[in-house]
């Protein structure tokens, strides 16, 4: 009876284990996996919070220009810098905004705009992590979205303005039904250089994101060849960011390729920060660089016959419509040299006369003339060209007057325009024996600066005469003459001809800079003289539609008769 007992226990033993183990089994037949799920849902979200995370750095990184991994940042660092940091490229490549060159095995791509970065590329591999329903789950729909297509991609680019200048682009496959949520394949942070040094109201904070070079090409006034735009003008722009530029008869034809001209080069200064000063000498009488179709206005030794301030300020309002209808905003007048010397062979009728207060009085008025159409006027050539017998376009006059006779007479017009507002004053190319027996007063430091700036307490803009006359190029090397000219206190080297003397003139002065001849600080003290000019005139790079060439000339006729 014990026996079959201990039988029966076991027997049920048995059959409670195996329908435990059935039940169990079946249990998990008919369920989800859920020790699996267990474990893979963690990994989910961790991966989920790597890719937010990564997202926000790369926002956030974008801000100041960069990319993940990279040193660089765009719109500030240099060419320079890159090749000093990562060497030379793997890969160079030339499209229309600019040069781009890859590095680190196809990695990262930094594009140039003259040698500045403006636009670093990322093709690192976290990137492939990031989904493009991820992007706009955080951040939102783009401010654009763009589309991109060639033989080997079909891409959509997602752009973010994350500040005012800087643009990051997400750059991902164009989804499809069997990919509607693909991976980025790259993202691109772009700055825009232009607008945010042009935002930017605090002139101390532009020369801070400036380079030197960048500074020097505003100190440069170059000279425009032929009548076209041309590949030496493109890279006076592109590559030197020169600050203005004076244009010749020889480049003014006719109304429709004078229109042309300015505008294409206002078109390739667009991508630069700053605008372009635009200049020529329309004057008056024989000194008039517009085509025949423009008409003359009269001499100043016209003028000053007449000898009517009302007279003189309407000439100057006409010059100064003259300039601004074709979209210059800038004259080299007017001329308050007094024409002392009769066997003077440069000035002559351009002065108007030789008594220093009827030239104060005519040239000031001229001069305000030209400013109340919201053009620049030049007074030149200081400190007098009236009493030199050689034309300086020829070789170098010499005069022996000391400074207390010129004061008597040759820079009293200059003191009487500089009290009452004058813009930019031109130094002319004269040896003054007396004050300075080294050095011409356009490269003398006691004209320029104890002279200027000191005596007469002129707070504007110094421009040197042109500095390819041959009263320099007979005597000086062009980049030695432009070093000492910025030593002596000039701020904008006038280098009217030639493309080989105005990049002589930016390289030699850059490296007086960097060979410690000066600090930095004094390019600076020049640059921010110009930049409050560009500023206080509101020059700009808009381009000019049309010009009423019937309607100046009638308004010129009327100003005349009323004199005559």
């Amino acid at each position: 009876m014990v026996y079959m007992t201990r039988k029966v226990l076991i027997c049920l033993a048995v059959l409670l284990v195996g329908m435990v183990a059935y039940f169990t089994w079946k249990d998990r037949q008919e369920r989800p996996i859920q020790p699996e799920d267990k474990q893979d849902r963690p990994a989910k979200v961790d991966r989920k919070n790597k890719e937010a995370a990564l997202i926000q750095d790369i926002f956030t990184l974008a801000k100041r220009g960069k990319v993940p991994n990279a040193p660089f940042i765009a719109g500030e660092s240099t060419l320079e810098e890159v090749h000093t940091s990562w060497g030379d490229p793997e890969k160079t490549d030339s499209i229309a905004d600019g040069r781009y060159e890859s590095y680190r095995t196809g990695e990262f791509t930094i594009g140039y705009q003259m040698d500045r970065v403006f636009d670093v590329r990322s093709y690192h591999q976290d990137l492939q992590s990031i989904h493009l329903d991820e992007i706009k789950r955080l951040k939102g729909e783009p401010n654009e979205t763009r589309s991109y297509q060639d033989n080997n991609v079909d891409q959509i680019i997602l752009v973010y303005q994350v500040t005012e200048s800087e643009q990051l682009k997400w750059i991902l496959p164009k989804p499809t039904k069997s990919d509607a949520n693909p991976v980025v394949d790259h993202i691109s942070v772009y700055s825009d250089r232009k607008k945010k040094l042009r935002a930017e109201e605090n002139i101390s904070e532009q020369l801070k994101a400036m380079n030197l070079r960048e500074k020097v090409g505003q100190m440069i006034f170059a000279g425009v060849s032929g009548t076209v735009m041309d590949q030496e003008t493109e890279e006076f722009i592109r590559t030197h960011q020169v600050g203005g530029m004076i244009f010749y008869a020889e480049n003014l034809q006719n109304t429709k390729q004078m229109i042309t001209l300015l505008n294409d080069i206002k078109a390739a200064n667009e991508q630069n920060p700053f605008p372009l000063l635009l200049g020529v000498d329309q004057e008056g009488g024989r000194i008039s660089r517009f085509p025949d179709e423009v008409m003359k206005l009269p001499t100043n030794e016209e003028i000053g016959v007449i000898n009517q301030p009302t007279f003189s300020y309407e000439i100057g309002q006409l010059l100064g419509e003259q300039v601004k209808a074709f979209g210059f905003n800038l004259d080299f007048a007017p001329v308050l040299d007094i024409n002392s010397n009769p066997n003077n062979p440069v000035i002559n009728d351009r002065s108007f006369g030789n008594d220093a207060k009827v030239v104060s009085r005519l040239g000031i008025e001229t001069m305000k003339g030209i400013q109340s159409q919201h053009i620049m006027s030049v007074i030149k050539h200081f400190p007098g060209h009236g009493d030199t017998a050689v034309d300086s376009h020829l070789d170098l006059p010499v005069m022996d007057k000391s400074m207390e006779e010129m004061k008597q007479l040759e820079i009293i017009p200059f003191q009487n325009a500089i009290n009452q507002g004058a813009d930019i004053v031109m130094v002319a190319h004269i040896l003054l024996s007396k004050m300075d027996p080294t050095y011409p007063s356009s490269m003398s430091e006691k004209v320029i600066t104890d002279l200027l700036r000191k005596q007469l307490h002129f707070k504007g803009v110094v421009m040197t005469d042109d500095m390819t006359m041959q009263a320099i190029t007979k005597h000086y090397d062009i980049g030695e003459a432009s070093v000492q000219s910025v030593k002596a206190g000039s701020d904008i080297i006038l280098i009217a001809h030639g493309y080989d003397h105005a990049t002589a003139a930016i390289d030699a002065i850059v490296q007086a800079v960097e060979a410690g001849e000066w600090s930095e600080d004094r390019i600076d003290d020049s640059v921010r003289r110009i930049l409050e000019l560009k500023k206080n005139y509101g020059v700009h790079d808009q381009a000019v539609q049309k010009v009423d060439v019937k309607a100046l000339n009638q308004a010129m006729e009327e100003v005349l008769n009323k004199y005559q």
